[in-house]
């Protein structure tokens, strides 16, 4: 396995990604793992993560200096390496011009990490402080026109640093790297598979759990689902599902969920309709945040109150992703800028005084689809797109009203109807409409209108960390508009979104 110290990069995940893409198994963990905690978990190799720091600033993350005398291949990207060279000897000061986007790496001399990569390739940078001298046994490997020191090596101890993102998309050549680094000079071999995954897993939830009780609240997408059926696999009864009706929900999505799941997943599931609440308490509100927050609130209430009726329940499921966790962590303490809260990462275990059970949290959207079809989940789940928990909540833009989640499911059906006819469906990460809180002027039938505008979102995206928007065809485009002002009475106007992220989020709020 391979070791990822998590400096707080936004990017971080991304390593996980292209390592395990290798089909090689690999952990993320804090800075302040003790060093006796690396020596246990035995990696074949250490990668230093990128991070929002300076090195030479007051309490700047690190990790034990320690990790260098393991006598184990290290590889630090950006900060990682700045944390590096500053530990053995080196130095780093800010850079008198920054370097952020597109830059033409030029390799020099020999180099087990760049085997394979082009003397001149694309890289991408993303950094303000640079090195200007290397420790004692390490030379320069790699420039760009602004950056003098942009990869450095030690090889004799296998020591290895790059100042830019190999694992970002941009780095044309960057997964050669890391795959140079996991196979040819840490020699981890291509082992690690779903169902290898599913069966450690299923063990350790039976260990963990033992003859206890584990609620699990059930949403309908494919990480609850895969969730409950990894858990279901390795306790069986002793699961109980609970699927709450928010009323924020696509439409007849709770009566299509309540029966694909009795269906297919054969679990004990309670259905708990709570839809007026939920709009009771979001009354007024407009703010995303507080929306998030509220309909967290509710949820938890209404969540609380029905797993009171499971007795002595010791475990709380959930089917936790790791971008959720890279998302939410700097509220609880972790480096990297926090970027919205999740539903998922919160204070309900302790409220409820139960022990939190998460099999998929260092699992990325498309692993926990090749996990689904490894435990035979039907297509139609593992497929689902991902729907955010606070649901149509924030997709109306603005006050929530009946009327406008009304009019928000009517074109949302209106959308997906003619994405899946199309052939896009499995082809998009998300596609999704969005109810704007202004009105445009419309003509319809020789008649003056002023109704809502509705917002279409398509993109394409691996992991949900970085999207790019969908380029359908004009024609389908037309078609939904077509369709949407047609037959959906309130909205007299259809925008396309062509943002991607970054710099804008996937949801509008």
């Amino acid at each position: 396995m391979i070791l990822i110290i998590d400096f707080g990069s936004q990017f971080n995940q991304l390593i996980a990604r292209r390592v395990r893409e290798g089909k090689v198994y690999c952990q993320v963990e804090p800075p302040s793992i003790p060093i006796d905690a690396i020596k246990t978990l035995a990696p074949k190799g250490i990668i230093l993560s990128g991070g929002p720091a300076s090195i030479y600033a007051k309490n700047s993350p690190r990790v034990d200096a320690a990790i260098f005398d393991l006598g184990i291949p290290i590889l630090g990207i950006c900060y990682g390496m700045h944390f590096m060279v500053d530990t053995l000897g080196g130095k780093v000061k800010q850079a008198a011009r920054r370097e952020y986007g597109f830059a033409e790496f030029t390799a020099k001399g020999r180099s087990r990490l760049l085997a394979k990569v082009d003397k001149h390739s694309q890289c991408w940078m993303s950094h303000g402080d640079s090195i200007v001298a290397l420790p004692k046994g390490f030379s320069v490997i790699g420039t760009t026109d602004n950056t003098s020191v942009a990869a450095a090596q030690n090889a004799r101890r296998r020591f290895y640093g790059l100042q830019f993102h190999p694992e970002v998309v941009h780095t044309v050549k960057g997964t050669q790297m890391i795959h140079n680094f996991i196979y040819d000079i840490c020699g981890c071999k291509r082992s690690w598979t779903m169902q290898g995954f599913a069966r450690d897993t299923v063990t350790q939830i039976r260990d963990t759990v033992g003859d206890q009780k584990v609620i699990l609240g059930l949403s309908g997408g494919v990480d609850s689902s895969v969730t409950a059926l990894l858990v279901h696999k390795a306790i069986g009864r002793q699961l109980t599902c609970i699927f709450v009706d928010n009323g924020l929900l696509r439409k007849e999505e709770a009566a299509n969920l309540k029966l694909r799941l009795k269906q297919h997943l054969k679990i004990n599931i309670r259905f708990v309709s709570a839809r007026n609440r939920f709009l009771r308490a979001l009354a007024g509100v407009t703010d995303p945040e507080r929306k998030r927050k509220i309909i967290g609130k509710v949820f938890m209430d209404v969540f609380e109150a029905e797993a009171k009726k499971i007795k002595n329940a010791k475990f709380l499921g959930q089917g936790t992703l790791y971008p959720d966790v890279i998302e939410s962590q700097s509220a609880f303490g972790g480096p990297t800028a926090v970027i919205k809260s999740h539903h998922n990462v919160g204070g309900l275990p302790k409220k409820m005084k139960l022990k939190l059970l998460e099999p998929l949290k260092y699992l990325f959207k498309d692993e926990v689809r090749q996990l689904g079809k490894a435990l035979g989940l039907d297509d139609d789940l593992v497929w689902r797109q991902p729907f955010p928990g606070p649901g149509l909540a924030i997709r109306v833009v603005g006050e929530i009203t009946r009327r406008r989640l009304e009019i928000l499911r009517e074109v949302d059906a209106v959308l997906l109807d003619e994405i899946r006819k199309a052939g896009y469906y499995r082809k998009l990460w998300q596609s999704f409409a969005v109810l704007l809180p202004i009105k445009s002027v419309g003509i319809m039938g020789d008649g003056r209108t002023y109704e809502y505008i509705a917002a279409i979102r398509a993109v394409t995206s691996k992991d949900a960390m970085t999207a790019d928007w969908a380029r359908l065809p004009h024609a389908l485009l037309g078609r939904i508009s077509n369709r949407i002002i047609n037959e959906v009475r309130g909205v007299n106007r259809v925008v396309y979104d062509i943002s991607s992220k970054p710099p804008s989020t996937i949801e509008w709020e």
